[in-house]
């Protein structure tokens, strides 16, 4: 008779780790994890910021867990105080972790076991990690929208606090990044309020379908009660479909989407701000505190803050196409290649805040120039009232298409001459259209053609003081 010959080992395994007494996931393995597949598989440094949200599903599963009789009230007492010892602990700041802690779930039961004994052990019935961290993950966004929201707002308030306090400065408005009409500071800033407005709405989040008893994707055995716990997390109702509950993403890359959305729109008001404080414009002078200098050359200011808006808004897309990638081509079901969305998840969010705490850092430490602004306007070489002769050709009856031509050739005229739209005589215009008199010289003034645009919309003072104070209420009633 032959001694048994031991299990063959596969390559590498004697670089395996010990195993870690008591580690739940390992009931089947010989030894411990490789130390190279435990770097790449363990996501707790990821998943971390999850605890408060893991505590609060496992709380609302074992409250149900209890109402539907598949543990005994005593045992749902003991896992509920020991699951509030861990909050306070994680709260505290001294929660340990322990090497056998692969995620923040393993973590918090690891440690719910080691408070209460062996009822620790009964937590993990009727669920699986699969769809508690679906619901995990719900619940985040739920709390990260309210904190971005509430940035974006403060964002908005700097805003308006510039408006009321130099929204009558005029400043030319860009197409093409050429002078083009004269506009309220207070409408272009206003546009920001408006934009950041969508952004805010795009943050919202609606908690509607809970994952939470979908299992590992099949559902479960057990006569638990998906409705309860739903409603106790704040959900409508529960996820109808078990797999899609817990292989679905799309609400996680949504809120990535819209974060983006809104990054895009601080990168804009970013590049704005270098313009506007560049020598050639002048516009806009940042203060000490948000400026930087040069290593090389001691006459520098620059607007390092307004530029790295402009650049991290791309942090932010490439978070969203990673979220977009994940999923794609994978079979029905959880995989571990879902993991990874938080890791791109969590750096947009914390990329999104940083962008609003410095774009309202900037905007409460901005000084603008109104001379330098109001001569860009006045510049007679910018033309920028020559929209004004057009229509005021047309409220005298003359085609629009017909006006724009006409007026085109007397700004050709004005150029040729190196002189202003005002500069010339009542002739030299109806030389070039009858339909001119004397009255077209009230609109060649930058107060005029202001006064003027009164359609909704528009950049008139009126419309401009409207605006200011219907996003002041707003903001305060918080609509």
């Amino acid at each position: 008779m032959t001694d048994p010959q031991p299990a063959p080992r596969s390559p590498g395994a004697a670089d395996a780790t010990p195993a870690v007494p008591g580690d739940p996931l390992r009931g089947r393995f010989a030894g411990g994890v490789h130390p190279a597949l435990d770097v790449i598989n363990r996501s707790l440094p990821d998943d971390r910021r999850l605890w408060d949200e893991d505590i609060t599903g496992s709380m609302a599963h074992a409250r149900m867990l209890g109402a539907t009789g598949i543990l005994p009230a005593d045992a749902v007492e003991r896992i509920l105080e020991g699951l509030a010892r861990v909050r306070e602990e994680f709260a505290a700041g001294t929660f340990v972790e322990q090497p056998s802690d692969e995620d923040i779930h393993m973590a918090v039961e690891r440690r719910l076991v080691e408070l209460i004994g062996p009822d620790g052990k009964r937590l993990h019935a009727a669920r699986s990690r699969n769809d508690q961290v679906a619901t995990d993950l719900a619940l985040h966004l739920g709390r990260a929208s309210g904190a971005l929201r509430a940035r974006v707002v403060a964002v908005q308030r700097a805003l308006l606090d510039l408006v009321r306090r130099d929204g009558d400065a005029v400043l030319p408005y860009y197409t093409h990044l050429q002078r083009a009409q004269p506009i309220l500071l207070g409408h272009a800033l206003l546009a920001y309020v408006e934009l950041l407005g969508q952004d805010h709405r795009g943050l919202e989040v609606d908690l509607r379908e809970c994952p939470l008893g979908a299992g590992a994707g099949t559902g479960t055995s057990f006569p638990i009660d998906r409705e309860m716990t739903a409603r106790e997390l704040g959900f409508e109702r529960p996820a109808p479909n078990s797999i899609a509950a817990v292989s679905s993403r799309r609400d996680a890359t949504m809120f990535a989407a819209a974060i983006a959305a809104c990054a895009t729109t601080l990168s804009r008001l970013g590049g704005e701000l270098v313009l506007w404080t560049s020598r050639e414009f002048g516009f806009a002078r940042l203060g000490d505190a948000v400026s930087t200098g040069s290593s090389i050359m001691p006459q520098k200011r620059n607007p390092d803050g307004a530029e790295l808006l402009r650049a991290q808004a791309a942090r932010v897309n490439a978070a969203v196409h990673r979220l977009l990638e994940l999923p794609r081509g994978l079979a029905l079901g959880y995989h571990k290649d879902l993991q990874e969305d938080k890791a791109a998840l969590f750096e947009a969010e914390d990329t999104l805040a940083r962008m609003c705490d410095v774009a309202e850092a900037m905007l409460r430490d901005v000084v603008f120039d109104r001379d330098r602004m109001r001569a860009a306007v006045d510049d007679p070489s910018g033309f920028l009232l020559a929209t004004e002769l057009a229509d005021w050709l047309v409220r005298r009856g003359v085609p629009f298409r017909e006006a724009h031509e006409a007026v085109g050739a007397i700004v050709s005229l004005a150029e040729g001459r190196g002189v202003g739209l005002s500069d010339l005589s009542l002739d030299e215009l109806r030389a070039v259209h009858e339909a001119f008199d004397g009255g077209v010289a009230e609109v060649l003034t930058v107060e005029g053609a202001l006064a003027a645009r009164t359609a909704v919309g528009g950049t008139s003072p009126e419309n401009v003081a409207r605006e200011l104070a219907r996003w002041e209420s707003r903001l305060a009633s918080g609509t």
